[in-house]
């Protein structure tokens, strides 16, 4: 949004395995006027290093994300090196608030310029103001084509991709209203969308780039069926040549779509499954019906589309007989890799208020513990958190310490360059689900 009137780079220090000293040398190096960075709560003490990195060689710090939209207060008097937030939507705010600052001035006038900027959060003095909130850009089709040429595209490998790939983003916001799911945190519920036309100029681009593995990221892939239509057709009829993962919901697809995306390149689909139990799906207002994973999931392979199914342990309501129920589930759906996370109660969320009202939250919780895969803060009346931790790992051994999941996982190491992640993610979890503890 601010480019080419301004100069940006990116850095992706996970990609490219960027240590703290080599990141503080390339901040003093380059001093960049603003610094933005984007925040989780499992990650918050990591992205405010960085912050604090940034503020010592005099740039502006802002930060955006799912932690500082509905934390914004207390984020901002926790790390007093954080000099603004960007709440909700990032980019129209951070380009009115560059352009504002655009002549570094810090008078009156400069103040004055940052109270009218909607959705940010700034300090004057010793206080914390918060704008009202921006709506949100009512026409993706707007914003410019993302500089994807800024990436370490290169380095972007992983276990079942064959090559690099990148994200392309196609939609925002989900009208499904699962209670724990922190994407609602920035969007919410309405769905607003790209036109395929436009993803499709996006797709050319990468492949142009050398990219021909892309995942389609949104909050839910499938929203809109006209538009995946729409998109699989062009795909198809351009010979783009491209393949490609999304996610979706067992109730948002139907088996000729997912034919049609299969012949348009897409060869994996994530499913938020979450339980195999009814009462506890209802609870979590996840809202589709038993009978439909196991459908959606048949007519996916069928048409040679791989599985990836993701599970969470904890969610209310949940039993040893419930978690075994979903172990069972698990084990009998066509699926090519599973995941069973940790229920974790994200800020902002429906399940984060439930939790404070009930005081479910484990004494002394820090915001970078609640983390969906490294374990859990909750303690439920009849399961502490190390029932539910224990119940992680077991499923999760009960699932993938069998033939077909190995053998998957092996074929899944698909040239040089994924063999050292593969090899760290596997003994990784391997040693976790045995409880061993790093050295």
């Amino acid at each position: 949004m601010v480019h080419p009137e301004y100069s940006v780079e990116i850095v992706d220090a996970i990609a490219t395995r960027m240590a703290w000293p080599a990141f503080e040398r390339l901040l003093w190096n380059k001093r960049p006027r603003f610094y933005v960075t984007q925040v989780a709560a499992p990650t918050l003490t990591n992205d405010m290093h960085g912050v604090f990195l940034a503020k010592s060689v005099g740039a502006r710090t802002v930060a955006f994300g799912t932690h500082t939209t509905p934390l914004p207060r207390e984020t901002m008097e926790r790390f007093p090196c954080l000099d603004l937030i960007i709440r909700g939507e990032p980019e129209l705010t951070f380009k009115e608030l560059v352009n504002a600052l655009a002549d570094d001035r810090e008078d009156n006038f400069a103040l004055e310029r940052l109270s009218s900027i909607r959705g940010l959060v700034w300090r004057r003095g010793g206080d914390v103001i918060v704008n009202p909130d921006r709506p949100f850009i009512s026409n993706l089709d707007d914003l410019p084509t993302p500089l994807h040429h800024l990436l370490p595209l290169d380095k972007y490998r992983a276990p079942m991709i064959k090559g690099p790939y990148t994200f392309i983003v196609t939609s925002r916001g989900c009208p499904a209203g699962c209670t724990f799911c922190i994407k609602h945190v920035n969007y919410q519920y309405s769905v607003r969308l790209r036109s395929a036309e436009k993803i499709q100029e996006e797709l050319w681009v990468l492949q142009r780039l050398g990219i021909h593995n892309v995942h389609m990221y949104a909050d839910l892939f499938t929203v809109n069926r006209d538009q995946v239509v729409g998109l699989c057709k062009l795909m198809i009829e351009q010979k783009i040549g491209l393949t490609w993962t999304c996610n979706s919901r067992v109730d948002y697809v139907d088996e000729e779509m997912l034919e049609l995306m299969a012949k348009a390149g897409c060869n994996l689909i994530s499913w938020g499954i979450e339980s195999a139990n009814e009462q506890i799906l209802r609870k979590a207002a996840k809202g589709y019906r038993m009978e439909q994973a196991p459908r959606a999931l048949t007519w996916a392979r069928k048409h040679g589309i791989k599985n990836w199914g993701y599970f969470i342990i904890g969610l209310p309501g949940e039993t040893v007989e419930t978690i075994r129920e979903t172990i069972d589930f698990a084990k009998k759906l066509p699926l090519d890799v599973a995941l069973f996370h940790v229920a974790a109660p994200y800020p902002g969320t429906p399940f984060f208020f439930e939790v404070l009202e009930n005081n479910w939250f484990r004494p002394g919780t820090q915001w970078e513990q609640v983390d969906m895969d490294k374990g859990t803060v909750l303690d439920y009346g009849g399961l502490k958190a190390e029932e539910l931790e224990y119940w992680q790992k077991r499923a999760f051994r009960e699932w993938a310490f069998r033939p077909g999941p190995i053998l998957t996982f092996l074929k899944s190491i698909n040239g040089p360059e994924v063999i050292k992640s593969a090899l760290e993610i596997g003994i990784g979890s391997v040693k976790w689900a045995l409880g061993k503890k790093e050295a």
